[in-house]
């Protein structure tokens, strides 16, 4: 579980930019679990999706998306994941992979969505905070996953339903080598 509290390079809680909304959303918070909804609802209704407001900007840490006001599912990720953390909340990431359209004819992509461990009551969820648009809902719920996509197996998409304490390295060095959005691409699965 300890994995699953670290601050890491991606998942960077201890800049001052995370502490302080930490600490403002601790403030409006009735416990723990009102914490968490109001962490992931910030994440993903008040930072937009970086393809969403067409921006080029390539927000690369949790703090970047803060301070860049974007990021992708990626680093959205991360942002929901360190302000869990901020408050010794654990929190990971799980993967998707996706069909660019809606078929295979624009090949796939890497999803990224968070794991956070709800203590009271014993168990993971999985919650994604990539943000609202048509055709995506995805929303916060102890009865089940309500996630941003439903997986098309028959398009050979995949739900890895995976649960790791860090970004991965290949999107981690995605990441870094990208000076625009339209750079970044996946080609590969997990």
């Amino acid at each position: 579980m300890e994995n699953y509290l670290k601050e890491t390079p991606s998942i960077d809680y201890v800049n001052p930019l995370i502490q302080d909304k930490v600490w403002e959303l601790m403030s409006q918070s009735e416990d723990n679990l009102d914490y968490i909804k109001r962490s992931y609802i910030f994440v993903r209704d008040e930072v937009p999706h970086s393809w969403d407001i067409k921006t080029d900007v390539v927000s690369k840490t949790a703090s970047e998306v803060l301070e860049n006001k974007t990021g992708i599912c990626w680093t959205k990720s991360c942002l929901l994941a360190a302000l869990l953390r901020a408050n010794r909340i654990p929190s990971g990431i799980s993967y998707q992979l996706l069909t660019r359209a809606d078929d295979e004819s624009e090949g796939y992509m890497i999803h990224a969505l968070n794991t956070v461990y709800l203590k009271g009551f014993n168990k993971w969820v999985r919650l994604d905070a990539r943000g609202n648009k048509e055709n995506i809902n995805a929303y916060f719920s102890l009865d089940g996953e309500h996630l941003a996509y439903t997986i098309r197996s028959e398009l050979g998409e995949i739900d890895y339903h995976d649960n790791h304490a860090d970004l991965d390295d290949r999107l981690v060095n995605i990441l870094m080598q990208s000076e625009s959005i339209q750079e970044i691409t996946t080609d590969f699965e997990f």
